[in-house]
C-alpha cells in the first residue's frame, strides 16, 4: 500500500505494510542508499509478519533524476551520487514526519534503519524520541556521536567487523559513545558492510540470519506486539 505523509513543504511518497491484524506497534523503516529496494521492501514484510504496522517512505523523493535500478552494473556509483545530492537536515525533516505520522496512528513507534539508513535513524531517535532503535551499521554515525546523549530510544546495533567503511577502531569509537545499560551492540566475525543486503557482494548469510534473529528478539522484548 502507498500513501503520502505531510512534510509541512510538500507531499513525501511513502510504502505501507500492515499487520495481518491491521494495526501494531509502528515502525519507521529506513532505506539503504539504493532506495526503497526489493530488499528494503522484504525486510518490510519481515516486520509486518512479525506484527508491525511499517512505513518506509521515499527519503529521495525531492531529487530529480533518481535513476536506481537494482540491475545495473554501476548501481552503487549511481547510488553514492544520488545521496551526495541529499541534504542531510531535510532528510531528518522528513524521516521525523513519518515517525509523526505513525504515532498520530500507533500507540509506539521505533526505528529500524540499513546503512545510510542506520545513521538517519539515530538522527531521528536524537530528534524525536522513538521508543526503539534498530541500527544496521549506520555509515554516518561516526559524524553523529556528539547526538548520542539525545538518544533515550533503547537501541541495537550491528556492526561487522570487516567493513570497509566503519574500521573497527571506529566501531570501538561508536560503541563508547552509544553504549548504555539496555542497549545492545553486536559485531560480527568476517561480515562487511551491507552484510545482511542479499547482493552477492554484500550478503554475509551467518552474520545476516543471526543479526535478523536477534532483531526479532530485541523486538519482541522491547516493542512487543501484544
Amino acid at each position: 500500500m502507498a500513501l503520502e505523509i505531510d512534510t509541512g513543504t510538500g507531499l513525501m511518497p511513502a510504502h505501507v505494510w500492515e499487520p495481518a491484524g491491521g494495526s501494531g506497534p509502528g515502525l519507521l523503516l529506513l532505506q539503504e542508499i539504493f532506495g526503497v529496494s526489493e530488499y528494503i521492501k522484504q525486510r518490510a514484510e519481515d516486520l509486518a509478519s512479525l506484527g508491525y504496522y511499517v512505513v518506509a517512505p521515499e527519503i529521495y523523493w525531492r531529487l530529480d533524476d533518481v535513476s536506481l535500478d537494482e540491475d545495473a552494473p554501476d548501481l552503487l556509483d549511481r547510488a553514492l551520487e544520488v545521496m551526495g545530492r541529499l541534504d542531510w537536515s531535510t532528510a531528518v525533516s522528513d524521516s521525523v514526519a513519518a515517525l509523526d505520522y505513525l504515532r498520530s496512528r500507533e500507540t509506539a513507534v521505533g526505528v529500524v534503519g540499513f546503512c545510510f539508513g542506520g545513521g538517519l535513524g539515530f538522527n531521528v531517535a536524537a530528534a524525536s524520541s522513538p521508543e526503539v532503535l534498530v541500527s544496521y551499521y549506520g555509515s554516518a554515525l561516526p559524524n553523529l556521536l556528539d547526538l548520542a546523549p539525545k538518544v533515550d530510544a533503547v537501541s541495537l546495533h550491528h556492526f561487522g567487523d570487516a567493513d570497509d567503511y566503519l574500521s573497527p577502531a571506529t566501531v570501538d569509537q561508536i560503541v563508547a559513545a552509544v553504549n548504555g545499560p539496555d542497549n545492545e551492540i553486536y559485531r560480527y566475525p568476517g561480515a562487511g558492510h551491507a552484510f545482511d543486503n542479499p547482493m552477492p557482494a554484500f550478503h554475509h548469510p551467518k552474520a545476516a540470519a543471526l543479526a535478523w534473529s536477534r532483531t526479532e528478539s530485541f523486538l519482541s522484548r522491547r516493542l512487543p506486539t501484544s
